[in-house]
């Protein structure tokens, strides 16, 4: 045998687990960090668990079926004053506009930062703007609403009387509204684009294909998750606004419409949604009927469940599609 000969191969690595550091083996102090870090994520989810827990089990007790499809109505005890059935509608109404409204602004607003950015001194002051609407109370921008919908050039939105603006309906609301999902939509879209690796660009290029068909037929479509993810966490955003409703839809009792057109009349009417049901029925609201107050409280916390469990599916099957989506 050759003195040369090559060296026998090198024995197994050891396990992951004999490679990784022991928190035995930690300093006092990162002993103590790592456990103040254990104890506060346990107690934020014990927090929510206690909300979702103490909900569910109050607002099942007083959920009935005539209630979801009952009308409300005037009146001094809980058997005389009907259901929630407008207040869903009103729901679903503000949720429609506001989507409709950001859904297409925030993709082209992600588009825009994400591929183009140019001019580039209008996209760096794009950005901390977008950042400064997300951290925005929602009662400023209810405000700020009610200060442009009042002027006499928008009365075809709303109802007026005697020239008077009122500046309250459906559409004021939801185009708000449609501002606190905004960040949601651009943000998680952004993400999803500039997650995708470069070479599918280049590849796309290398055939011929431009830039805008680039974005409209590969990069939108790969991420599409990402937008349904911002899309439904800004749709759980919009259904748990109070401040803009009560100031920019009135928080009425049932839906008015205003006019003779029926898509019109809905959108310049007012009404009101489970957010300011809930408020209004609450012991320190107006109507003090606690248990109708925590059946709508209810029914509003198992529609924001399912968008939250729709959000972690979809970003699952993400996951599982794409090797750059995780």
């Amino acid at each position: 045998m050759s003195a040369l000969a090559a060296p026998p191969p090198a024995p197994p690595s050891a396990p992951l687990r004999d490679a990784v550091e022991s928190s035995g083996s930690w300093r006092i102090t990162d002993r103590i960090g790592l456990a103040i870090c254990w104890f506060l994520g346990l107690l934020f989810c014990a927090i929510a668990a206690s909300i979702v827990i103490f909900m569910l089990i109050e607002g099942i007790k007083y959920v009935r079926p005539s209630l979801l499809v009952t009308h409300p109505a005037a009146g001094f005890g809980e058997s005389d004053s009907g259901g929630f059935l407008d207040t869903l509608i009103g729901t679903v109404v503000v949720a429609l506009i506001g989507v409709a409204i950001a859904l297409p602004l925030g993709v082209a607003t992600a588009v825009w930062l994400s591929e183009y950015g140019r001019p580039y001194a209008l996209a760096r002051v794009a950005e901390p703007a977008i950042e400064m609407i997300a951290g925005t109370p929602s009662i400023v921008l209810a405000l700020f609403g009610s200060l442009i919908f009042s002027s006499p050039a928008l009365g075809f939105l709303s109802r007026t009387s005697g020239g008077v603006v009122f500046g309250r309906s459906f559409f004021a609301a939801g185009a708000m509204l449609s501002l606190i999902a905004l960040p949601l939509i651009v943000g998680s879209t952004r993400e999803g684009l500039q997650s995708i690796p470069a070479h599918v660009r280049e590849a796309s290029y290398a055939v011929g294909k431009t830039k805008a068909a680039t974005i409209r037929r590969i990069l939108l479509p790969t991420a599409r998750p990402q937008v349904l993810t911002g899309t439904m966490l800004g749709v759980g955003r919009i259904i748990g606004d109070t401040s803009i409703i009560v100031i920019l839809l009135g928080a009425t009792l049932t839906l008015n419409g205003v006019g003779g057109v029926p898509l019109l009349s809905v959108l310049r009417g007012t009404g009101s949604t489970l957010t300011s049901y809930v408020y209004q029925n609450s012991p320190s609201g107006e109507g003090n009927q606690p248990t109708k107050a925590y059946a709508a409280a209810f029914v509003l916390l198992l529609i924001v469940l399912v968008l939250n469990g729709a959000v972690e599916v979809v970003t699952r099957r993400a996951r599982r599609r794409t090797g750059w989506s995780s």
